[in-house]
């Protein structure tokens, strides 16, 4: 059986992260001190010392989960023993710097472009999210096609969806999830519709910065959020990458496309636990694993 590293998205930050891998590590160190300098601002001390507040801010949150979990990456080794990868959402990137198919910096570099973009579509025009529990996929779909500017967002797991769209739209289709029998309808603490049509002008900003990067071959397939299957050409993980931000996350179909692959592990890399729990509500069958600091025999 293979052995699958996923990497988490926004909303897996906590104060303190990192500090233990600075602490411990040369390398680590190094890292961090680049990413201050790439991104323009002491985000180590941000990551180490500062409040939740700070934290959830998306110029900060999204490089801070990105620089956790690739250096978390690097120091365990992880590209010497990946043989397949995925990320969910802004994690997709942290796989593929873990992969080899980005570099640390270069990945860091798009990271800053996507939040800062992500933040300019939110100011842009008022929309939101909305997390939908209980109800079949399907079911979820109808509910948006019913409603003008909702669609499906994040395919977390099975019963468990997330949708984006207008204000109005998200009242609207809380109400028709209720009405259908939703175990769970809420809205969610964002200001922006990610993975939806909202993000087009962020989307055309990151793609861009993806054109003019270098992206190589990775050690292993990454399974892509766009299309839940491993993808290994360059030019097709460019192309998968800009469509993100205006696509919904496949995670459940990664997950199962990954383990008919045969994975018979997910080891989750950075802050959190999310993803461990959303494999294991897609298939109990895997064992799954995290690491949020270097274990103590590292």
């Amino acid at each position: 059986m293979k052995q699958a590293f996923v990497f988490p998205g926004q909303g897996a930050q906590y104060p303190g992260m990192g500090k233990d891998l600075y602490d411990a590590s040369l390398a680590a160190r190094k890292k961090f001190q680049v990413s201050d300098e790439i991104l323009g601002f002491n985000i180590s001390e941000i990551m180490f010392h500062g409040t939740p507040e700070e934290l959830q801010k998306t110029s900060v949150t999204q490089p801070a989960i990105y620089i956790h979990s690739v250096i978390l990456a690097e120091e365990l080794g992880i590209r010497e023993k990946a043989q397949m990868v995925a990320g969910h959402s802004l994690g997709e990137f942290s796989a593929l710097a873990a992969s080899g198919c980005l570099s640390f910096e270069d990945g860091l570099r798009l990271v800053q472009i996507r939040a800062n973009a992500m933040q300019k579509a939110c100011d842009l025009t008022p929309s939101t999210m909305a997390a939908l529990v209980g109800l079949e996929d399907e079911a979820v779909e109808t509910l948006c096609a019913e409603v003008d500017g909702v669609v499906p967002a994040n395919y977390n797991s099975p019963g468990q969806l997330v949708v984006s769209g207008s204000v109005e739209g998200i009242f609207a289709i809380l109400e028709k999830a209720k009405a259908a029998g939703a175990k769970m309808a809420v809205q969610l603490a964002v200001n922006g519709a990610f993975h939806s049509p909202f993000m087009e002008p962020a989307r055309v900003e990151l793609e861009a910065g993806i054109r003019q990067t270098v992206f190589s071959n990775p050690i292993c397939p990454i399974y892509q959020n766009v299309c839940g299957t491993g993808i290994i050409a360059p030019e097709e993980i460019q192309h998968n990458l800009i469509a993100q931000l205006t696509a919904p996350v496949k995670w459940t179909q990664s997950v199962r496309q990954m383990i008919a692959d045969g994975a018979g592990s997910f080891t989750e890399i950075g802050p959190g636990k999310v993803l461990q729990g959303l494999v294991k509500r897609i298939d109990k069958s895997v064992s799954t694993a995290g690491f949020q600091s270097l274990p103590a025999a590292i």
